[in-house]
């Protein structure tokens, strides 16, 4: 139920989806749910929170986690209409209609991730490259964080 990120990647699978998002600059202005879950209405953020939620849930609990992560349709359709209600003047105000032949009628009539793949997640990551993947330190809890002696003492200096 929690808009916090570190709630998504309490999943291990999560962990490189969630470093990638950390270094992207939609950290500054979005969160997971805010391209993840609808936003038209409470009542259907909150039952596709809870249906994707179980949906994971239960593939994780089963360790039944695909190789590569990729959305479902309906998740799609929510993350394309949640890239038009953020970027919506940038989906529909180009100063240079012509700079890419057939742009104006390409940009809603095609996922944005088919051109901005990179976005906000950088590369393709699968469960292959966790083993690469530093669990995330929460940053806003000092008094949690295992600080070495070594900078401690760096770090009064």
């Amino acid at each position: 139920m929690s808009d916090d990120p570190q709630a998504c990647v309490n999943c291990h699978v999560m962990t490189p989806v969630y470093n990638s998002w950390m270094h992207s600059s939609h950290r500054e202005w979005a969160n997971c749910n805010d391209c993840h879950v609808p936003h038209d209405n409470v009542f259907n953020k909150y039952y596709f929170k809870a249906k994707d939620g179980l949906y994971h849930a239960s593939v994780f609990t089963m360790r039944a986690e695909p190789d590569v992560i990729e959305m479902k349709e309906a998740s799609q359709e929510v993350v394309q209409s949640n890239c038009i209600r953020c970027h919506v003047q940038q989906v529909t105000q180009v100063k240079y209609d012509g700079w890419i032949e057939g742009h104006r009628e390409n940009r809603t009539g095609r996922q944005c991730w088919s051109c901005h793949k990179q976005v906000p997640h950088g590369n393709v990551h699968g469960l292959s490259t966790i083993k690469f993947n530093i669990a995330p330190i929460p940053t806003d809890r000092e008094d949690e964080l295992v600080i070495p002696e070594w900078m401690q003492e760096q770090i009064k200096e």
